[in-house]
C-alpha cells in the first residue's frame, strides 16, 4: 500500500531473488545518532539498573545435571562449522556457502545441554515437539522480515546473483530456521542466571484501562506505520523492528492470548527482560560469525551508520531487543503459551 502511495513501481519489490538496489539511504546525522541512542537509553536504563544494582542472595542455581553427552557433539559441530566459515580451503569451496546452518545448529544444541546442566531442563528435552515446529515456523518467521526489508533495504546478502529463484529460496530457508531455537534456547538459559532476574519482580508495575481499546490503536498506528515504510524507507527504518511488535502484541490482547507484556500489571519484568536480552546475545554472535564468512550479509542504515561492530553499526543493535521480544511473541501466537522459564524453583 506504501509504495502504491508514493507511486513507486511495485515489480521491483517482486524481485527474487532481491538484487537491484532502488532506496537511497541517508548519510550519518549526529542528531539522529544522539537521539535515538538517548531513546534506547531510557527504554533499557531502568532495568539495568535494578539487575546492576540488585542484591541476590543465592548467585547461582545448583548444578542439578551433568554436562550431556549431546552438548558434546553441539561443541564438534559448532566449532567445525565455524572453522569451515572462516577458512577458504579449495576442496570446500562448492560447500563454502553453507556453513551459516551448522553453526547455529551447533549452538542450539549446545545452549541446551548448557541450560540441562545447569537446571534439569531444557526445551529440546522438555518440549520436543514444541521444539521441532519452532525450526518452521522459524523460517516463515524470518522470511517475513526479509519482506520487510525489500521496502527499507538495510541489509543485503553477497553473491545472490548466483541462485535461482528455487535454489535461493532452499539455500535461505535452512538458516532462517534457526533462529526461533536460537533465541528461545538462549532466553531459557539466561533465565538460568537468578542475578539477571531476580530484581525484576514486582518493581514498576503497569496498569492499563481500557486494553482492548488501546490494542486498537496500537495496531492501527503499527499498520500505519507499517504502510509507511514503503514511502519514507528512511525516515521511518526502526519500525521494521518496533511495527511488527506492536502488531502481534496487540492482536494478542484484542483475541484473548497471554502474551509477554501479561505479565507487566503485576510488575514482573522477566517475560519482556529476557527475550530481549537474548535477542541481542545472539544478535552479537550472528555479526560475529557473518563477519569473516564468504557467505555473509552487509548492512546500510540511515542515519546511524557509524561504530560499527562486526558488519552492523553499534546502534543497530538496539534493533535485536524488540526482536527477540518479537521471538518470543510469534511463537505464543502460533505455537500457543511457552511453559515458564526456568527458574531456581523450577
Amino acid at each position: 500500500m506504501g509504495v502504491l502511495l508514493a507511486g513507486y513501481p511495485v515489480s521491483r519489490y517482486l524481485e527474487f531473488p532481491p538484487i537491484t538496489q532502488y532506496v537511497s539511504h541517508e548519510g550519518f546525522s549526529w542528531p539522529v545518532f544522539f537521539a535515538l541512542a538517548i531513546f534506547v537509553g531510557l527504554m533499557i536504563a531502568p532495568l539495568i539498573f535494578r539487575v546492576v544494582s540488585a542484591r541476590t542472595h543465592s548467585e547461582e542455581v545448583h548444578i542439578r545435571q551433568r554436562f550431556p553427552w549431546w552438548g558434546y557433539l553441539g561443541i564438534a559441530v559448532l566449532s567445525a562449522g565455524w572453522a569451515l566459515a572462516w577458512s577458504r580451503f579449495s576442496w570446500f569451496q562448492d560447500w563454502q556457502g553453507f556453513t551459516f546452518s551448522p553453526i547455529w545448529i551447533g549452538y542450539i544444541i549446545l545452549i541446551n545441554a548448557w541450560t540441562f546442566r545447569r537446571t534439569g531442563h531444557c526445551l529440546l528435552l522438555d518440549r520436543t515437539k514444541y521444539f521441532a515446529w519452532l525450526f518452521l515456523l522459524s523460517a516463515a518467521f524470518w522470511w517475513y522480515f526479509e519482506y520487510l526489508n525489500r521496502f527499507v533495504q538495510n541489509w543485503r546478502y553477497i553473491g545472490l546473483s548466483e541462485f535461482t529463484p528455487l535454489e535461493y529460496f532452499i539455500y535461505a530457508t535452512m538458516p532462517f530456521s534457526t533462529v526461533l531455537p536460537a533465541v528461545l534456547s538462549t532466553s531459557q538459559w539466561l533465565a538460568s542466571f537468578p542475578r539477571l532476574t531476580g530484581a525484576l519482580q514486582g518493581p514498576m508495575p503497569i496498569r492499563v484501562r481500557h486494553g482492548r481499546i488501546l490494542a486498537v490503536a496500537i495496531l492501527a498506528a503499527a499498520s500505519a506505520g507499517l504502510t509507511g515504510l514503503g514511502v519514507w524507507p528512511n525516515a521511518l527504518f526502526s519500525l521494521l523492528w518496533i511495527a511488527p511488535l506492536l502488531v502481534m502484541g496487540s492482536l494478542q490482547v484484542l483475541f484473548g492470548g497471554a502474551s509477554p507484556f501479561t505479565e507487566l500489571r503485576h510488575g514482573d519484568w522477566r517475560a519482556v527482560w529476557l527475550p530481549a536480552l537474548a535477542g541481542l546475545a545472539c544478535g552479537l554472535l550472528w555479526e560475529l560469525w557473518n563477519s569473516k564468512s564468504l557467505a555473509h550479509w552487509q548492512y546500510a542504515v540511515p542515519y546511524v551508520h557509524r561504530f560499527s561492530l562486526f558488519e552492523m553499526p553499534v546502534l543497530g543493535y538496539a534493533g535485536y531487543l524488540p526482536f527477540g521480544l518479537e521471538c518470543a511473541v510469534i511463537a505464543d501466537l502460533f505455537l500457543g503459551r511457552r511453559d515458564r522459564e526456568v527458574t531456581l524453583e523450577g
